[in-house]
């Protein structure tokens, strides 16, 4: 199986370079993404917008001979739905780690401090301590090395999406900072987000415990749960 690999904000395609060999032992192709204006810290990202990182996803979707698996981290989320919006018959299945799909007319988030069409990474003060688990000095080095400012536009730009068909893409949400009841109750509230989940006809929940980014703190597990999800 095809599998695309999409980072959240601030990271490129190396951030799973720790999650590529156990799918690979599987037998599954990775295919780890650059989104447009994270190639380096010089990029020119200002006029880079949400819809840019979409149509990355879905040339590389057009790229690949039959079905493939997406998986999302984190911001990623938006990017692989509307993705899937574009190409539901081509997508066996996605899978949110650290994430969900955002709906239409949403935004991924419009609060992150941005400067010059560009949101640098926080300091790791802004985060709450539950994104911070198993995120020892080593590995928060590790994501910083790697960062790189976001184009602001991929964070505040409205989701936009027209086919239905989305809802029959079956999908696995990987819990890591926050838990299937929690998300249950987000869908019972109305969040936004959380009730784009709610109209998905097939969602399974996984439970891996541990921050907000797991490719890094738990990469042979999430390896596993993607082979699974598969």
């Amino acid at each position: 199986m095809d599998v695309i690999l999409i980072p959240g904000l601030w990271l490129d395609g190396s951030s799973w370079n720790a999650v590529v060999p156990g799918l690979e032992a599987a037998g599954h192709r990775a295919h780890p993404l650059t989104l447009p204006g994270l190639e380096s810290p010089d990029a020119d990202r200002a006029s880079v917008s949400l819809r840019d990182h979409v149509d990355a996803v879905v040339a590389r979707i057009d790229e690949l001979d039959g079905p493939v698996v997406l998986v999302a981290h984190s911001a990623g989320g938006a990017v692989a739905h509307a993705a899937v919006d574009a190409r539901p018959h081509r997508v066996a299945r996605v899978v949110y780690t650290a994430s969900e799909p955002v709906a239409d007319g949403e935004c991924v988030n419009d609060e992150l401090p941005s400067a010059d069409g560009e949101i640098p990474m926080p300091d790791w003060s802004f985060w709450d301590a539950d994104m911070l688990v198993d995120l020892d000095e080593d590995l928060r080095r590790t994501i910083l090395d790697q960062a790189v400012p976001s184009p602001a536009r991929a964070a505040t730009d409205p989701q936009t999406l027209s086919d239905e068909r989305r809802y029959d893409v079956p999908v696995t949400i990987v819990t890591c900072d926050y838990t299937e009841a929690m998300m249950r109750g987000w869908i019972a509230e109305g969040y936004p987000s959380a009730a784009e989940v709610g109209r998905i006809r097939s969602v399974e929940f996984v439970a891996l415990p541990t921050g907000h980014w797991p490719q890094f703190s738990r990469p042979t597990d999430l390896a596993r749960v993607i082979n699974e999800a598969i």
